[in-house]
């Protein structure tokens, strides 16, 4: 095994307990394990946060569903939390959703329609499904107003379909005081009002992400997401519910113009490792990987690690005799990324670490080199950083 993922199931169950407290009792958090757990293991991380108290897992696509699902055999059914399929689905994933009694998320007549002649088919219990409203992203969504209407009006008609949930996604959560989502929040009420007026009521009303529980305070004109929330769901009669991924694992994008109330709490709980396959000596003069951007200043000790781009390390912590790059982790202390990351192999300056030798640990994201630290030798995000990982997961012994 080249490399592989430790998961810490202590630190996972703080950041759900966490994001839970911060949301209160009257907000339920649902564990979003989309994209395979965000690079973690979805089949290694349902199971513990099934255990912290989910009644929600939040997943990709009917197959990821089915995956997590079977990953809960061991969990005894008062733990069993309810799996939502977040992205759409297609006329293929129909059968499939109603089969293994999965939510779909739906905005269209046509989505609904497989669903519930997938429902007559197979003679089963009428589906619940949860409504998402596009109110400023143009992503998933029906609108409000004459096309939200259409729908509710098809959907009361149904009798293999019943609205368990409506739901919307904000498109800037993490930044305070924001027009657009101070915008987003009245077309959701209004969708909320068209909702009422069609006579359904749904048990669930659910908006936002991590972001949305760390940027919760009130401030400004903004008297807080969550407070905005808790008073939605209220007049639908129905519970509240914030979807929080990053934050799981331990990230959260910086709240713009405001103070964080969960963040600071988060550690991350992915470990990423793999281990020296080989060493050697260069001497001053040398150069090290493709293109030469490396050169030796000093007589100096290498070590081969055999990982690289093609398992999720990405090329811009490359270390070039113009700029230091990334770095990993041996024996607790800091060895430099030298040269090209390539496809397969890395090399690290391990000079200054003693008795480094073929099969020692290295940490390539945990303690002492975090997603954040990759993301900005990269220039993106952590979310990018943790989905990219291939390596299989396990929990930590």
């Amino acid at each position: 095994m080249k490399s592989w993922i430790e998961i810490s199931e202590e630190r996972l169950v703080a950041n759900y307990a966490a994001l839970a407290r911060v949301a209160g009792e009257d907000v339920t958090v649902m564990a979003v394990i989309k994209a395979d757990a965000y690079g973690h293991g979805a089949k290694v991380c349902a199971p513990v946060l099934a255990h912290a108290g989910a009644v929600w897992l939040g997943v990709t696509d009917a197959d990821e569903g089915v995956a997590v699902q079977a990953s809960l055999a061991g969990v005894s059914p008062e733990h069993q939390p309810k799996i939502l399929v977040m992205s759409g689905l297609l006329e293929d994933d129909a059968e499939t959703v109603v089969h293994h009694g999965l939510t779909p998320v739906v905005w269209t007549r046509q989505q609904m329609q497989w669903l519930a002649d997938a429902v007559a088919r197979l003679g089963a219990e009428p589906l619940a499904v949860h409504l998402e409203i596009d109110t400023g992203m143009a992503r998933q969504g029906v609108v409000p107003g004459e096309e939200l209407r259409g729908l509710l009006a098809w959907l009361a008609g149904q009798s293999d379909l019943r609205l368990e949930g409506v739901m919307t996604h904000f498109a800037s959560a993490e930044v305070a005081d924001s027009p657009l989502t101070l915008m987003q929040r009245e077309r959701f009420e209004q969708a909320m009002a068209e909702v009422a007026a069609s006579g359904l009521r749904p048990v669930w009303v659910h908006a936002g992400n991590s972001s949305t529980v760390d940027n919760s305070a009130s401030s400004g004109h903004d008297r807080g997401a969550l407070i905005w929330l808790r008073e939605v769901a209220a007049s639908a009669g129905a519970r509240a519910m914030v979807r929080s991924g990053i934050a799981l694992y331990g990230y959260c994008l910086p709240v713009e113009g405001g103070g964080a109330m969960v963040e600071p709490e988060l550690r991350p709980v992915m470990a990423w490792k793999t281990q020296v396959i080989g060493v050697r000596e260069v001497k001053v003069g040398d150069t090290i990987g493709y293109n030469a951007i490396y050169t030796a200043q000093r007589p100096m000790r290498l070590a081969l690690l055999p990982v690289g781009y093609a398992d999720g390390l990405r090329r811009e912590l490359s270390g070039s005799d113009a700029a230091s790059g990334g770095w990993g982790m041996i024996g607790g202390q800091q060895a430099m990324i030298v040269g090209r990351v390539s496809m397969n192999l890395t090399i690290a300056d391990v000079t200054g670490i003693a008795g480094v030798n073929v099969g020692d640990e290295v940490v390539l994201l945990g303690d002492g080199i975090t997603a954040d630290d990759h993301a900005r030798l990269a220039h993106t995000i952590a979310y990018e950083i943790v989905c990219g990982m291939r390596a299989e997961s396990r929990l930590a012994s």
